[in-house]
């Protein structure tokens, strides 16, 4: 009796001495169970009030669709060996003929040559003119003349003046060779892969050459340089040198510029063995439309058939995004 008596009051003094750890134990149980948990604290405090809202982004609506409602192909209506006829807003072609031949560019050349001369020269810079070249078509510049680079892309892109070129390829820096390099490198960033320089104004020579695809890119990309705009849609302008000695009248050789309304430029080129070239872009009922020509016996007969084909055949459906 007195040994179980003994374990007895153990027994109880033991349950005495934990009963404080028991009570501290249970009343974490409750809080772990009553009190809010992590994910509950993270919700409520990135939880989005009602009166906040985001701004609605809308998918841009895609350019107006050409569309040939007659199915007719000008085919038969043009002499040209290679043609693009090109959407500039959607970049669809409406029309392709050989375009990937690679043919020579003759003075649509001066497009590229344009190109790199306004991304090297400030327009006001003055040029002394070194040696003079008098081959083709000229604007008259005199050895030893000083003129501006912007007269020079007048005198250029206006009267198409192969003189004017080369003064301001000469005047770049490494002269004549490195501008070429610089024409190489400005076309493989436009990736014109089917196209090749050799000299800034587009004389004949067997590795000076483009496409009549790449072309129509240059000439859409050129456009979007609102000086090379301005200058190509000049139907005539007189310059001088920076003495006002020496005037040159220039007169632009696109023959439907200014003639037939919403011709806007850009470049005419001819050669013995390129034949007849043109760049054209015309605008109507507020559409842009690019027009390459290459080897053509008529230049500006087969780019009038080519808009009489385009505003007589198609219409631009609207896509709505959805």
């Amino acid at each position: 009796m007195k040994f179980s008596a003994f374990i007895h009051a153990l027994g109880k003094k033991w349950w005495v001495r934990q009963i404080d750890k028991i009570v501290f134990l249970i009343f974490l149980l409750i809080i772990f169970l009553v009190y809010p948990g992590q994910n509950i604290l993270v919700t409520k405090q990135f939880r989005i009030p009602k009166t906040v809202s985001f701004p609605f982004f809308s998918t841009p609506s895609p350019a107006p669709y050409p569309v040939n409602k007659t199915g007719t192909s000008p085919e038969n209506l043009v002499s040209a060996t290679s043609v693009v006829v090109q959407d500039v807003t959607s970049g669809v072609y409406l029309y392709r003929k050989d375009s990937t031949t690679k043919l020579p560019p003759a003075s649509t050349t001066k497009i590229l040559t344009a190109l790199v001369v306004l991304d090297s020269m400030p327009l006001d810079e003055v040029v002394t003119v070194q040696r003079v070249v008098n081959m083709g078509a000229v604007i008259g510049l005199v050895e030893n003349e000083q003129i501006t680079v912007e007269n020079l892309l007048y005198g250029m892109l206006i009267q198409s003046g192969n003189d004017a070129g080369y003064a301001l390829a000469q005047h770049y820096p490494g002269g004549v060779d490195a501008f070429v390099l610089a024409m190489n490198k400005k076309a493989q960033d436009l990736h014109m892969s089917g196209s090749h320089f050799v000299n800034p104004v587009g004389f004949d020579d067997p590795g000076q050459y483009m496409t009549a695809e790449d072309l129509a890119r240059l000439g859409a990309y050129a456009l979007t340089n609102k000086i090379f705009s301005k200058m190509v849609g000049i139907p005539a302008i007189t310059i001088s040198d920076v003495t006002h000695t020496y005037f040159h009248k220039l007169s632009n050789v696109n023959q439907l510029l200014g003639k037939i309304p919403g011709i806007a430029g850009i470049k005419t080129g001819w050669t013995e063995e390129a034949g007849e070239n043109l760049v054209t872009l015309m605008e109507r009922n507020g559409r842009k439309i690019i027009i390459v020509v290459l080897h053509s016996k008529d230049r500006f007969g087969d780019t009038m058939q080519l808009i009489n084909w385009v505003f007589g055949n198609f219409e631009w459906q609207e896509f709505k995004a959805p």
